[in-house]
Order: structure tokens, then sequence, then C-alpha cells
């Protein structure tokens, strides 16, 4: 690639870095910012007055406390599982595989965007650790990284989860009983996720990041900021571990320091996982996600406090977690509760036409996952509105699915929601890597539009 190109990309990216980090507040602040205007919006577009807005609000603050915790204890099991002498091991020999800057941004989208596609927690879980090894390994070769546009190429790979395993409106209306089953029936997985359309669209996708990603990279060496290796320097061994005489340890300490424990839950954990496969099918969710994040953490833990240990080193990184998904979850109150989301959809679909309500459905997808940034929660909401326009216009339900589903993923490129773990992973502030984000934003606008204008009706 010659420099003049490369100078294209960088040139391209450099404007939405200094804006981001420049007007872009933090997370929480940003989800004051859009609680506010929720409400507001509300307001004006409802007929629903202040008091019952705020009520709307306040119901809905605890209506992600199952998910708050669930996505907690995956992002704890994750990190303690990650630095298990065995899983550093190998990916540290991942880390070490890139032999310059553009492979290692490569390897880091690609490897991420396969993991959102096999289930949206591994994706970013494994994005926001694979970075760290990645510039660590970089950093012992001295190759120079910068590495907020490292970890903004494991955010990137998550711009395709809706089109994986995991794709929640997909799942949804495959469902036998679901919600909407007296309108559209059931939806196989075979007419949404593994079409050759969704299928092909994901990998043309894939490549295209994989690619563009590196473009991105720094030409000055002064913008480059590396990786600091001693912050996630992390030897189980001297670190965690009591330096105990093995001939005068007391009897709790020998149960604490006894591997068979550890070895058992972890083996009755996997079989547990095992059999809800075997009699449900390989249906993943995000509590078979965190049991096996645990198990596999136990199993190669070299004790059960050394475990508990690990745990206690993750667990400094889900405090924004906790903090923030509330406020999500208000929002998420307001809009469902005074039929925002009904009011928005609506206006959308009077616009339409059956050859342009797909690419409708994206872009209105899009608008209210800024506002609902779930993609269970956001069909759930949405979904009904958009389907009785299908209705109305002739058009496929799977188009919709299809449609709601990319606009969903594609503004999970400026919405800070979703990075929230994958930062505190890779322990870098939101600002440092939505400039490059944004980029990504853009070119899969195009492509997620393009693609939807083509599908038509179905």
């Amino acid at each position: 690639m010659s420099s003049q190109k490369l100078g294209i990309f960088n040139s391209l990216s450099k404007p939405f870095v200094k804006l981001v980090e420049k007007y872009y507040p933090d997370a929480f602040i940003f989800v004051i910012v859009l609680s506010v205007l929720t409400f507001v919006l509300a307001l004006v577009n409802t007929d629903s007055t202040a008091v019952q807005t705020l009520e709307a609000w306040g119901n809905g603050l605890p209506k992600l406390f199952t998910f708050t915790a669930q996505i907690t204890i995956i992002m704890i099991t994750a990190h303690a599982l990650a630095h298990t002498s065995p899983i550093e091991n190998i990916l540290s020999k991942i880390g070490s595989y890139p032999n310059s800057s553009i492979q290692a941004y490569a390897l880091v989208t690609f490897i991420s965007g396969i993991a959102s596609l096999f289930a949206w927690s591994f994706g970013l879980i494994v994005g926001g650790i694979i970075s760290k090894f990645v510039a660590i390994g970089c950093t012992k070769k001295r190759i120079r990284i910068h590495y907020p546009l490292l970890v903004a190429c494991a955010y990137s790979g998550y711009v395709i989860w809706h089109m994986g395993y995991s794709s929640s409106a997909a799942l949804f209306v495959s469902s036998d009983g679901h919600s909407l089953m007296e309108e559209i029936g059931i939806i196989p997985v075979t007419a949404t996720i593994f079409t050759s359309f969704n299928v092909t669209l994901a990998l043309i996708t894939l490549l295209i990041i994989t690619i563009v990603n590196p473009l991105m990279r720094p030409t000055n060496s002064s913008e480059i900021k590396e990786i600091d290796p001693n912050i996630f320097r992390f030897n189980s061994k001297n670190n965690i571990e009591e330096n105990l005489n093995l001939h005068n340890r007391n009897f709790a300490q020998i149960i604490e320091n006894t591997r068979v424990i550890s070895l058992f839950v972890g083996f009755c954990l996997l079989f547990f996982i095992a059999y809800v496969f075997y009699q449900k099918g390989f249906s993943l969710d995000l509590n078979l996600v965190s049991w096996t994040f645990l198990g596999l953490g136990l199993i190669l833990s070299n004790s059960p406090i050394h475990y508990v240990k690990l745990v206690n080193k993750a667990a400094i990184t889900v405090g924004p977690i906790i903090l923030q998904y509330p406020f999500y979850a208000g929002i998420m109150g307001i809009m469902a509760d005074t039929g925002l989301i009904n009011v928005l959809a609506q206006k959308i679909s009077e616009i339409s036409s059956s050859e342009t309500l797909g690419f409708y459905s994206f872009l209105s997808g899009g608008l209210v996952n800024m506002f609902i940034p779930s993609g269970g929660g956001q069909w759930a909401v949405q979904g009904p509105v958009m389907i009785e326009a299908a209705k109305n216009l002739n058009v496929e339900p799977y188009v919709i699915v299809l449609g709601v589903a990319y606009g969903d993923q594609w503004t999970n490129m400026i919405q800070p929601f979703w990075t929230i773990p994958l930062l505190a992973i890779a322990g870098l502030h939101m600002r440092q890597i939505m400039g490059y984000t944004f980029v990504i934003f853009l070119i899969t606008g195009v492509l997620y539009g393009g693609a939807m204008l083509f599908l038509g009706a179905g």
C-alpha cells in the first residue's frame, strides 16, 4: 500500500479522533445527557406528562439488573480465565504472531470479528483481551503499535455481531411462541442469519474493516501511544499465590490450596453445559457463557484460593458497568412506557415504500439503538411497529428483522454502551478509540444501507 493511500485513511480518521477527544464526554456523562434528551423527546412527541415520564424513567431503572449481573460475571470470569497460566501462554503466543504493525491491527480486527459472529459477548471480551496481548507481544519485538487504534480494531469487530449466531432479533422470531407469532409466524434462522445475503455481507464487512483499520495507523511516530507492559504484567505465581511453606500450612490453608476442589466444581459446570446442549441443542445465552468461563477458569487455576484472587484482581473492571447500566434501563423505560418508540418508528414507516422500508428499518434501528443499546430490548419495543408497517406495505418480515439488526450493530460504533466491558479489560478510555470507530461507522453505514436498498422488499 502506497504511503499516499495510507495518508488518505489516516487523514480521514484524524478529524474524528480530535473531535471525540475534545467533545465526547465520559460514558457516564453521555448516558445522563441521553436520559435528559429522551425525557424531552417524550414530552414533545407523546401525551405523557412530566410526572408520567419521570415515573416511566424510575420504573425502568431496575429493569437491567439481571443483565448487569450477567455481563459483570462474564467480564470477571473471562478476565480471570485469561490470566490463568495456560491461557496466558496461549494468548502470549497469539500476541507474538504479528511481525509488523499492519499484521497486528488486522489480526485483532479479524479475531474480534469472528468471535463476535460466534457470540456478541465473546467478541467484546476476546477483543479486549487479545488487544492487550498483541500489544505486549509487539512491544517485545520492538514493533511500535498505537494502542488506542489496536483497541478500536478490537471493538470494530463488534459491528457484525448481529449477523452471527447470537443475533437477538433473528433468534427472537425463530423461537416458538414469540410475541409476534400471530403476525409473522416462526422465521427460521435459515431465512435470516444463514441466508447467503447475510453471510456474504458479514464476510465482506469483516474483510473491509480488516483492511481499513491498519490503514488508519498514525504516519507520524510522535502520535503513537504504546501500551505500558508493566500495567498489565500479571504473573500468577509471583503476584497471586502466597509463599506458604508446604509443611507449615494449617488445615484451612490446605483446603484452600487443594486443586481437586476447583477441578471438581469446574468439571461439574462443564458437564452441566454439555447436558443443556444435549437437551436443547447448541444454544448459547449469557448464563452459559458465564458458566463456561467460570468452569474453565476453575479447572485451569492452581487452586480454589488462587482462583478467588484472580477474580479479586478482575473485579476492578466492573465499576463503570454497575454505574451506567441502570440509567440505560431508565431510558428504555421512557421509550417503551411513554410510547416514544412507537412514535419514532411510525414516523419512519410513514415515509417508506415497499422497496425502501428495509432501508428505513435499518436507519430507525440505528437511531433507536442510541437510546436502547440492547439488541433484544430494542427488537421487543421496535419490532411490532416495524412488522405492522411491513404488513401494510407487503414487505417480507425477514427484511425488517435484518434491517433492524444491521442498524443496531451499526451505531454501536458511536454508542459507548458496549465499549464499557472491552475498555475495562483493555485499560483505555472511550474517547481514545471512538474517533477510529467513527470511521468504521461511516463505512459500514454506506455498506449496510446499500445492501438493504438492494434487498428491497425481499
